[in-house]
């Protein structure tokens, strides 16, 4: 290792700042034991990196998982489906630790007793974006690491942003495209993850979602289509030799209104359209579904199913639902 020695972080970083306070930060250099083979694929100068927690997980099987930031309720579940699939196979999880399906697929990863590496846009004693400071913390008690490949107290900037996206595509031997527009950052590390060698996952999406036109793309050229649970599973069961330490998948139908709501969220005057029902009906309706935690409202006053309703993991409302 090129570096150890004590230091503080970033001020302002909370607990994360408790977190690492009187831990040794590292730094690794190419030719460095325990610099990871797979980062010497990326052309150019080969990146130094900076980080708190423990490096060896840099060298246990990697997967990257990313996804919208800006994510659909439908984008997050399938990272957070994503995490702890890898999780109880055994594979460390690898995101950049942004707002939306990198969070939630690093937490999920930890909830599932595994491991997972943040690589964010910015030096790794500088916690960004401020949500994600329980994900970094998490990180380096649990036996991962956060990393970054820019120097001590660096701020983000948008080519920090580039920079980390081409490591998080190298280091991991799959990754697995959560949700992602085209063009944007998410597609752009999957297809750098391509052109590297590295086998790309990608979960398909509504057609009409825009959040899903980068990875309906990736799909239609060769991507590894995700299509549910199990599938995810058996892809990484191929590409790492691994099988699942755990495994409680449902599958039941939600009804007419989630199953179309899966397919696109929509207004209240298009879900009573649809059920082909009066507007009172229907806000009647809505109202019953989010009592049961089955339908959330978006911002834009959209409706679309919530995690739980996606994952079935409750069969008890999953009948109530049923009409």
């Amino acid at each position: 290792m090129g570096e150890h020695e004590r230091v503080g972080v970033a001020r302002g970083a909370g607990s994360y700042a408790s977190t690492v306070a009187g831990l040794e930060r590292w730094e690794l250099c190419r030719g460095d034991p325990g610099y990871p083979p797979a980062l010497l694929d990326l052309e150019g100068e080969t990146p130094v990196l900076r980080g708190y927690g423990d490096p060896t997980v840099l060298l246990e099987d990697c997967v990257s998982v990313i996804g919208a930031r800006r994510a659909n309720p439908y984008g997050i579940t399938c990272a957070r489906m994503a995490g702890r699939v890898a999780a109880e196979c055994g594979v460390v999880v690898v995101s950049g630790g942004a707002v939306g399906c990198d969070q939630t697929a690093g937490t999920a990863a930890l909830n599932a007793g595994g491991k997972t590496v943040v690589i964010p846009g910015c030096g790794a004693d500088v916690v960004y974006p401020a949500s994600s400071e329980d994900l970094y913390c998490r990180a380096v008690r649990e036996g991962g690491c956060v990393l970054s490949i820019e120097r001590w107290g660096t701020r983000p900037a948008r080519y920090t942003f580039v920079r980390r996206n081409r490591v998080i595509a190298a280091l991991s031997a799959s990754l697995i495209v959560c949700e992602a527009g085209r063009p944007s950052g998410t597609f752009s590390t999957a297809t750098t993850a391509a052109e590297l060698g590295r086998r790309v996952y990608a979960v398909p999406g509504s057609i009409f979602s825009a959040n899903s036109q980068g990875t309906n793309w990736l799909i239609e050229n060769g991507a590894s289509i995700v299509t549910d649970e199990a599938a995810l599973e058996s892809l990484i069961a191929l590409d790492y030799g691994r099988l699942r330490l755990a495994s409680d998948v449902r599958s039941e139908s939600r009804g007419e209104l989630l199953d179309a709501l899966v397919a696109s969220p929509m207004t209240v005057d298009e879900i009573a359209l649809f059920l082909r029902v009066e507007l009172p009906q229907a806000l009647v309706l809505l109202a019953e579904q989010e009592a049961l935690g089955l339908v959330c409202r978006l911002p834009d006053a959209r409706f679309a199913p919530t995690q739980q309703a996606l994952l079935g993991q409750n069969e008890t409302l999953g009948k109530q639902a049923r009409r």
